[in-house]
């Protein structure tokens, strides 16, 4: 993979690397609720269950589109390859959906600007980095899959989907935020509503998912490393418009040793609440890290909307 930055070396072996300013971090988070409100405008949108990352077996009707998009604040950020810790706001964390079938859709998500004010930095780094000053942003590796609904939940048994696809090289490595790789991944999902029934709607979803990632070792000739990828989550409906969320998701790297950097073990707890308004889903969600890698903790907002079948495959 070719590298897409250059070394500089002001910045990777300054040894009076300093914090950025709180007034600094104040600023940028007033910016970052100004893009939540436009993005909300312009984006007005009901992704896999926001503000969870665990997958359900739900897709998007034939013909139909769903779009989410969100902000999120994570502290204590961690890039082991890269060598930084930073806070990390993440603005336009969007997910597009589409139903291909009536079994099918396609999906297409990530972040459309990443910003990581630097709290620390190794001396050297493992990497050359590219960087002005104590902070750094950059675009997202975003994800391109295909979920298939394998079967429909029965009375008594779960209904089954997998979920298949890859993740593109969109990031400047340089910049110490994204790894710049090319990783492929398949999930299998399982979910059981349980609970009594409101407005055909269950009380309680409950679903998850284990699956395989196989992640390129950025510094590795011909090497990677496999990881297992799993996810529990519930959606307990308290009132007909609003619900609390929970999950548990993560990858465990397989390893025992000699870990490729940028490929370590990650996972998050998360609880939320969605509230629904008309066409429009509401959501918030706080998170801490349950891995050493794992930003420490965060909470993120967001909002999603579905449309009614009008694409040339609903014909």
């Amino acid at each position: 993979m070719s590298k897409k930055g250059e070394n500089d070396n002001s910045t990777r072996n300054n040894p009076t690397f300093t914090r950025p300013s709180k007034i600094c971090r104040i600023g940028d988070v007033k910016f970052m609720l100004t893009g939540l409100l436009v993005l909300a405008c312009a984006l007005a949108t009901q992704a896999q269950q926001r503000p969870l990352m665990t997958e359900d077996i739900d897709t998007t009707r034939k013909g139909a589109i769903e779009f989410s998009s969100g902000v999120e604040f994570l502290q204590n950020a961690k890039f082991p390859l890269a060598g930084l810790t930073g806070d990390l706001s993440r603005v336009g964390v969007i997910r597009f959906r589409t139903g291909y079938a009536s079994n099918v859709e396609v999906q297409v998500e990530g972040t459309l600007q990443n910003y990581l004010a630097i709290d620390s930095i190794a001396n050297p780094t493992p990497i050359p980095l590219r960087i002005d000053g104590n902070s750094s942003t950059d675009f997202d590796d975003f994800l391109i899959s295909v979920k298939i609904r394998l079967k429909d939940e029965s009375k008594l048994l779960p209904g089954f989907a997998m979920k298949f696809g890859y993740q593109m090289p969109n990031t400047d490595q340089s910049r110490g935020i994204g790894t710049n790789q090319i990783n492929v991944f398949s999930k299998f999902i399982a979910q059981k509503r349980l609970g009594t029934v409101r407005n055909e709607i269950y009380r309680t979803n409950l679903f998850g998912e284990i699956g395989l990632g196989i992640m390129n070792s950025p510094l590795g000739n011909f090497s990677q490393n496999d990881v297992v990828l799993y996810g529990l989550a519930g959606i307990f409906r308290v009132t007909d418009s609003v619900s609390i969320v929970s999950e548990i998701n993560g990858r465990l790297n397989t390893r025992k040793s000699a870990v490729p950097l940028g490929t370590e073990s990650v996972g998050q707890f998360r609880l939320g609440t969605q509230i629904t308004t008309g066409s429009l889903r509401f959501d918030a969600a706080g998170m801490l890290g349950i891995t050493r890698y794992s930003p420490k903790s965060g909470f993120l907002v967001g909002v999603t909307y579905k449309s009614e079948p009008f694409l040339p495959m609903a014909k």
